[in-house]
């Protein structure tokens, strides 16, 4: 994703390990990781199954938050770079479709990069077709691919002759196969769907009363125009009988 070689990290540090056994059953579970690379370099991983329309917003509020990473006292310039790196299974912007885009802070007339300790990057899953010539000369394509597949077969294939690809499908299928693991996945999507279900009858009664509401102040209105006009007819009667 960053375009490096493996040999150029040096060192890696996963700043929030998450216990599968001990998240994943919340309904709130987040996939989000934090990423201390060679000592100074903080990257954060999330992946966003759904889209919350709030992708853009949220993936800033992330990236800030690494940036901010000195201690009180410490001088500027010993800020490390931040880069937020978000794997979509949805397109952030449907009239720009992009496999993979790269944001970073650019004077507007003249492009000249402002600071390249600050980044932002999009690896949209739904639209693979659209890699780069130079995508597909890093793998990230393959990766997608991986994140993608629907059956071992798949996942078999695509991770074929690629060792850290292996390594990583056969990782999963382990997780899998874990019943535990796979008995609090299925009790998660259960509370989602339940939840989800609850807003909708919820969204579905709210509709029904504001239909409710809109005919009662229909009816008041023309119960108002009825007096109005009665009252009218009452003062002309009341004229012609003086």
């Amino acid at each position: 994703m960053l375009h490096i070689s493996p040999v150029q990290v040096k060192s890696l540090v996963i700043a929030n390990p998450i216990i599968l056994g001990q998240y994943i059953d919340s309904k709130e579970f987040i996939l989000d990781i934090k990423v201390t690379m060679n000592d100074n370099t903080h990257i954060d991983l999330e992946m966003q199954v759904k889209n919350e329309l709030n992708w853009e917003d949220r993936s800033l509020s992330y990236l800030c938050r690494s940036y901010d990473q000195l201690v009180k006292g410490e001088d500027y310039i010993n800020s490390g770079a931040a880069i937020h790196i978000g794997f979509l299974n949805f397109t952030p912007f449907p009239e720009a479709p992009e496999f993979y885009a790269k944001y970073k802070l650019l004077n507007i007339k003249n492009h000249r990069l402002y600071t390249s300790k600050f980044e932002l990057n999009v690896l949209d899953l739904t639209h693979i077709e659209l890699a780069t010539e130079e995508d597909k000369a890093y793998g990230i394509d393959y990766w997608a691919r991986l994140f993608k597949a629907k059956t071992w077969e798949d996942l078999k294939m695509i991770a074929k002759n690629n060792t850290v690809l292996t390594q990583a499908s056969e990782t999963l299928y382990a997780l899998n196969c874990d019943q535990t693991i796979r008995d609090m996945c299925r009790a998660r999507e259960d509370a989602i769907r339940h939840e989800n279900y609850m807003k909708r009858m919820l969204a579905e009664q709210a509709a029904a009363l504001a239909e409710k509401d809109a005919s009662i102040a229909e009816q008041a209105a023309s119960i108002a125009t009825k007096d109005i006009e009665i009252a009218r007819l009452k003062a002309l009667l009341d004229e012609k009988n003086k």
